[in-house]
């Protein structure tokens, strides 16, 4: 049985898609771009303030079904531009300390023109 992830402590889904779903004890993120979840506005403007805001918004999921960070199986990342790697690097290491497994790709554009996206895949049952 599917259960939905829905929280207002993280940015609405702003598509025809859910915040989250858990199925089986694995919960399925939707990726996360550097959107306020009270004004819906993009914050910050250089990678480092956007991944921050990613990761908030990635706490406030998670917290939702009470796990953490270190409960994280998968991320996938997505960059607008790869030369930015090493500044997201920073901020995403810092948040990401149990090493989950990883994918990182530079892409051609990010909904509202964002620098970063995050998808996370994490373990719910404990």
């Amino acid at each position: 049985m599917l259960k939905y992830v829905e929280t207002k402590n993280a940015p609405a889904a702003i598509g025809p898609y859910s915040q989250g779903i858990l199925v089986n004890g694995i919960v399925f993120f939707s990726g996360q771009i550097p959107l306020s979840p009270v004004t819906g506005e993009v914050i910050g403007t250089t990678i480092e303030e956007q991944a921050e805001q990613v990761m908030q918004n990635i706490r406030a999921l998670l917290e939702s079904q009470g796990i953490a960070f270190t409960d994280v199986i998968k991320t996938t990342c997505f960059l607008a531009d790869m030369g930015d790697f090493a500044a997201f690097n920073g901020v995403y290491g810092r948040y990401f300390t149990g090493k989950p497994a990883r994918s990182c790709v530079a892409v051609k554009e990010l909904p509202k023109g964002v620098l970063c996206e995050v998808e996370v895949i994490a373990a719910a049952e404990k």
